[in-house]
């Protein structure tokens, strides 16, 4: 392969503004990320009272000391719901991909620094699609539970819904893929099946309350007056009701008999090997990733540059070269592992579509995984294009993007708009993973055309009525494309997006190449990786 030749100037005055405001927008990440973890602190003097360990402390020592760990959707549910101001973003679980006992698995504990771990709408959609990761990869499960259960002012939106965590959870288990949920403090209600519904179950005693209806509750309904100990406790699970295999006395306990629990499933014995493969570093420096791309999309610049400083010995074996510039494909490899990648630089036009879709299907047929690198206002419009057949070949990209077998992971790096998104494997076309910078886009299309259609359509009513609007009127219609603008800088914003999960997380430019050949990692060991299915999953008798 040939390397690509980078044509960045570095010390230019561009390439500082263009850093400069990319690592502000990074920083408003880390503010917004910093606000919850401010939260998070003030409870520290009540865990301590109550001798508990804060929920981030239990997943750091759930965790392999010095081993990666990938943190997804920080900012779920960001200025949705109860969350005013940002504090509360995260929708109150904290969930990523880590190594327990060597094994790597998805982890998921309950925030109860927070509201007392409440579940909000996007935290429970937000556990959905940890189950989801979880199934598609083949990742052994540890709930880290300690929840006031829903939030039953937002109950309508989470009562139908919020079931399918338990019909995951059941699927999870026929599917031979084990969980584990330790119990720190409260499971109740609905809550209470997370445990009950998992193949291994630790209890912290004094501290676990696992019970359908707690004391006021059983009172309510039945008149019987019973102690959370009695009802629900550990002790009481442990012995009498069976719900668990294993009691702990603290926190730190709890988590030590959880990664004996992991190293005991011998999940290693069973991994896939495979070839070693020589792993060279980008021959540019990743951190100007954060001064070649402009933060404003509609400033062009060459997403060649972008794959020059994440794939290995910044080698590119480029796909049709000279058949479209604006939709570049090709071949590389990042630590080691082969990969087809899509980039945009530009909209996507007939002959981009057309190359996209063939090119998607050679990597299908070879199996080679496949990155793409999103930054497009969507399909090329205009009469020259409709006649020559964009939605013809835009449809084939997209049926080749929907049906691939291999892993896909797109990184939205700028606009994301229209049916762009679509094509290049956008959250509806469920990549394996999906990641964002904080520079990235997402709608529709751009606010500016949002507003001008709006304004044609206002003024088209005149015009077939035969008057023309009045200076007032002229004004109103100013306005109102003026606030559409405004709106659709709000929904489209980074922050935005990460809260309804558009995508799994927003991500610092330069660790990219890290977060792909991690992801990438993941995706090919659980394609290769067989499991014991069975019919029902493990019952607890």
């Amino acid at each position: 392969m040939t390397a690509i030749d980078s044509r960045i100037d570095t010390a230019a005055a561009a390439f500082q503004r263009n850093r400069d405001e990319m690592l502000a927008c990074l920083a408003q990440v880390r503010a917004a990320e910093g606000k919850v973890r401010d939260s998070e602190a003030e409870r520290a003097a009540q865990f301590r009272q109550r001798r508990q360990l804060l929920p981030r402390e239990r997943v750091r020592l759930m965790l392999d000391r010095g081993s990666p760990f990938l943190e997804l959707s920080t900012l779920a549910g960001y200025r949705q719901h109860d969350d005013k101001d940002g504090s509360l973003a995260g929708g109150n679980t904290i969930a990523g991909i880590g190594y327990v006992a060597g094994v790597r698995c998805l982890l998921s504990a309950s925030n109860s620094a927070i509201k007392g771990g409440t579940v909000t709408p996007w935290g429970m959609r937000k556990s959905l699609r940890m189950q989801e990761i979880a199934l598609q990869q083949k990742l052994p499960l540890l709930w880290m539970i300690e929840s006031g259960g829903a939030n039953l002012l937002y109950q309508a939106e989470m009562f139908i819904d919020g079931g399918r965590i338990f019909a995951n959870q059941a699927r999870l288990s026929a599917a031979g893929i084990p969980q584990i949920a330790v119990v720190h403090g409260s499971s109740t209600a609905g809550g209470a099946y997370m445990p009950g519904l998992s193949d291994y179950v630790v209890m912290v005693r004094r501290q676990a309350k696992v019970f359908l209806a707690g004391p006021p509750l059983l009172k309510a309904a039945t008149g019987e007056i019973a102690d959370d100990e009695t009802l629900g406790g550990a002790d009481m699970h442990g012995r009498h009701a069976g719900t668990c295999e294993f009691l702990a006395e603290d926190d730190a306990d709890a988590i030590r008999r959880a990664r004996d629990i992991v190293a005991s499933l011998d999940w290693n014995a069973a991994r896939p090997t495979f070839a070693t493969a020589s792993v060279r570093e980008p021959l540019y420096d990743g951190d100007e990733l954060c001064g070649l791309v402009p933060v404003d999309y509609r400033k062009p610049y060459d997403c060649r540059e972008v794959i020059a400083r994440l794939v290995d010995a910044s080698e590119f074996l480029e796909f049709k070269a000279e058949y479209d510039g604006q939709t570049v494909c090709g071949r590389a490899t990042i630590h080691g592992m082969p990969v087809g990648i899509v980039g945009n630089n530009g909209p996507i036009t007939v002959h981009g579509a057309a190359k996209a879709g063939q090119f998607l299907q050679l990597c299908d047929q070879a199996g080679i995984a496949l990155v793409f690198l999103m930054n497009t206002t969507g399909f090329m419009v205009g009469s020259e294009s409709e006649q020559g057949g964009i939605v013809k070949h835009g449809s084939k990209m997209i049926q080749a993007v929907a049906n691939v077998r291999v892993p896909r992971i797109a990184v939205v790096i700028g606009a994301s708009f229209g049916a762009g998104n679509y094509g290049m494997s956008g959250r509806g076309f469920d990549p394996d993973f999906i990641f964002a910078w904080p520079n990235a886009r997402t709608a529709v299309m751009g606010g500016e055309q949002a507003a001008k259609v709006m304004g044609m359509v206002g003024r088209d009513k005149f015009a077939k009525a035969g008057t023309v609007p009045s200076a007032e009127e002229e004004a109103q219609l100013a306005a109102m494309e003026a606030g559409i603008v405004q709106q659709f800088e709000r929904d489209s914003h980074p922050l935005a997006g990460t809260a309804r999960l558009y995508d799994d997380g927003l991500i610092d430019p330069r660790d990219t190449r890290r977060v792909l050949a991690y992801t990438l990692s993941i995706c090919r060991e659980a394609r290769a990786r067989v499991l014991r299915p069975n019919s029902f999953g493990v019952a607890r008798l």
